[in-house]
Parts: C-alpha cells; sequence; structure tokens
C-alpha cells in the first residue's frame, strides 16, 4: 500500500467522527489578556488545538503547525474556569471557531457570568456568543513561504492562501457581533494597503474596531512602534500593543 500524500495527510478540521467529540485543548491557564480593547484584563484562556491554516510566523505552532494537547469536555473546562476567579475568558486557538463544542463552552461560560472573548481568524463563521468577537484576517504575508522547511511539498502554502479570506464569513461575524475588534497584524508598508482594500470591501465596521499589531515574538524595535503609531494615527485606526509578550516574553502560559 503507498504512503499517503502529503495533502491527504494534512491534519484539518474535525472530521465527521470527531465534532461531537471532546475538544483537544493545547493550554488552559489564567494570565492578563495581552492584545486588543481588553488588554491588561485578568483572564482565563483556554487554547483550542487544531487550525485550518498555517500563518508562517504564527506564536502559538503547538496548536496549529504542530498541534498538542488533550481531549477536555465542556463541563470541566466551565469548572476550571469557575475556580480561576477570574470573570473573563478567552477562547482561542489554533481556529476554535472549527470545533463545534466552541458553541457549548461560550454559552455555558455566558450562563455562569463570565464575559467572553472568542479570539479567530475569521475563516469560519459559527453561532456562538462572545461579548467581545476579536476578529484576526489574515494578510498575503501570513502565507509560508516556498521552501518553508515545515511544509516541503508547500500544501499548506496552498491552503493556507486559499482560505485566509472568506468575505463571506467575515462579514457575517461583523453583522453578528456589534462588540467586536479587526486585529491585523503588520509585517510591512504594503500590509496597509491590503487592509484598507479588504476593508472596502466589508461592510458595518467602525475605525474604532481597526487595530494594528507589529508582527514577533519580542518587543518591537522603536522605529518600528513609531511608524505603526503614526500610521494609526493617519488613518483612525488603533495601534495593538502585546503586553504579555513585554510582562513575561514569548513563552506559553501567559
Amino acid at each position: 500500500m503507498s504512503e499517503p500524500s502529503a495533502e491527504t495527510a494534512l491534519p484539518q478540521a474535525p472530521g465527521p467522527a470527531e465534532r461531537g467529540a471532546d475538544p483537544v485543548i493545547s493550554e488552559t491557564f489564567v494570565s492578563v489578556q495581552g492584545e486588543g480593547k481588553l488588554a491588561g484584563v485578568p483572564s482565563w484562556f483556554v487554547r483550542f488545538s487544531g487550525c485550518n491554516l498555517r500563518c508562517t510566523w504564527c506564536d502559538t505552532p503547538y496548536a496549529s503547525w504542530n498541534p498538542d494537547g488533550h481531549r477536555r469536555g465542556v463541563a470541566a473546562l466551565l469548572a476550571e474556569c469557575a475556580a480561576s476567579g477570574v470573570r473573563h475568558a478567552v477562547v482561542t486557538g489554533g481556529e476554535p471557531m472549527i470545533f463545534e463544542a466552541v458553541s457549548g463552552l461560550c454559552a455555558g461560560l455566558r450562563d455562569a457570568g463570565v464575559h467572553v472573548t472568542v479570539e479567530t481568524a475569521g475563516t469560519v463563521f459559527r453561532a456562538v456568543h462572545a461579548d467581545l468577537m476579536s476578529i484576526s484576517p489574515k494578510l498575503s504575508s501570513s502565507t509560508p513561504a516556498e521552501g518553508d522547511p515545515r511544509d516541503p511539498k508547500a500544501a499548506w502554502r496552498r491552503r493556507h492562501e486559499e482560505r485566509r479570506t472568506d468575505l463571506d464569513a467575515l462579514q457575517r461575524l461583523i453583522d453578528a457581533h456589534p462588540a467586536r475588534q479587526l486585529k491585523f497584524v503588520v509585517c510591512g508598508p504594503a500590509d496597509l494597503e491590503e487592509i484598507r482594500s479588504l476593508l472596502g470591501r466589508l461592510r458595518g465596521w467602525a475605525p474604532d474596531d481597526v487595530l494594528l499589531m507589529p508582527e514577533g515574538v519580542r518587543s518591537p524595535e522603536p522605529a518600528v512602534r513609531s511608524w505603526l503609531v503614526e500610521q494609526c494615527i493617519h488613518l483612525g485606526w488603533r495601534y495593538c500593543t502585546r503586553l504579555h509578550i513585554e510582562l513575561f516574553g514569548n513563552q506559553r502560559g501567559t
């Protein structure tokens, strides 16, 4: 029997047999929210393991390129959140919206009186409760380069480029969640034109919803930070820091 090709061997979204199963969770922890409109808020984080994209600069490869973790039931996760004592939860990944269990988890957190932020790339629409829908559309600079050793046959390069933008899913998420943010990772000046082009094809967002965050797993150089701040002032958008990087460095559980 021949070995599966790189295309068929790649991990995808959960298949039919797994959709009702407990999700694989890479990690849970308590920290402060590091990004976005709620930066600095003490939060309980739950990270789903698995993603339908492969960003070249992904800062959580253990939930995408090399997903790890253990199956956890929703009831156990809700109990852990309650025991944490914090009143904000961040549901993240990977890509949590590819898992059916995310709906039940978010509903349970809502019913427990917990503020819920859902972090998603915006490629999948699912009806979930979110007090803040944090949408991070992926730009062309996120696509793996040819010759990436993690992707020797460029299978993920093709799939990522095909999937990274879904205008219908993005619009439905914007329409369904008045409390939202559109958080863009910026690698350089070329990204700004792409952001403007994408926003021009979407409706219903406000300038206060748009956040620009410098790419990297270290605090940005002063020149990079200053340039991006100037762009935010000019465009009427927000500068987005990575507070957890400044506080703890690039490490898991923060």
